[in-house]
């Protein structure tokens, strides 16, 4: 008797861990970030207009992600220390996702000075970037290094960093309305996978069941 008391209660425990587990993942993620309320509206904190200039030599711009989602990260070539790790899994990302066609990819290169276009282009082939999906960008110093803060992330030129970079190694997530969704640590593979549960949340709730 006692046997099967347990094991009820064992069988109950593991189905609400289940529905538990279930119910989370079925929530909206959050919206990150500083709010306003104004005249009953709520104001969201929403990445900036931009204009950089990616791997192909095309201009990319808040048009160029309409009605998509897209992961951001910020990078340079020539990084000593978390880049090589970080584009492993933005790889990840890349095969996980590769036929998802509202999901794209951003990477900031922070050494505008030496990241040329070709260079950018090189790098891309290298590493075997779809570039119809992922772009490498460069363009203004300043530009790049402010819209930083707007993805909560850091760059920023640092003479005592490795490679003179300082820079975070976040990947974040961008919801269609330029609002930032869900961030992980790029370093790290485990966090990531959960980063990955997170874009299918986003996914979903951009393309509701019907």
């Amino acid at each position: 008797m006692m046997n099967r008391s347990i094991g009820t209660i064992f069988s109950f425990l593991t189905v609400l861990i289940i529905v538990s587990c279930q119910t989370e993942n079925e929530k909206p993620l959050p919206i990150l970030g500083n709010k306003l309320f104004e005249d009953g509206d709520t104001i969201y904190h929403t990445v900036r207009d931009f204009k950089f200039i990616d791997q192909d030599s095309q201009s990319i711009s808040n048009e160029t992600f309409n009605d998509k989602i897209y992961v951001v990260d910020f990078f340079f070539i020539s990084c000593p220390t978390i880049c090589p790790r970080v584009k492993k899994q933005m790889l990840r990302l890349q095969e996980r996702f590769g036929d998802e066609d509202q999901l794209m990819m951003l990477s900031h290169s922070i050494d505008t000075r030496n990241d040329t276009v070709p260079r950018l282009k090189t790098y891309a082939e290298n590493l075997d970037i779809n570039t119809d999906q992922w772009k490498l960008v460069t363009g203004n110093k300043d530009s790049i290094m402010v819209i930083a803060e707007d993805y909560f992330s850091i760059a920023k030129e640092d003479p005592n960093a490795p490679g003179g970079f300082d820079h975070s190694g976040r990947l974040i997530l961008v919801d269609t309305e330029r609002r930032v969704r869900s961030f992980c640590d790029g370093t790290d593979p485990r966090d990531v996978d959960r980063f990955m549960d997170d874009i299918d949340r986003l996914l979903a709730e951009i393309n509701p069941a019907e």
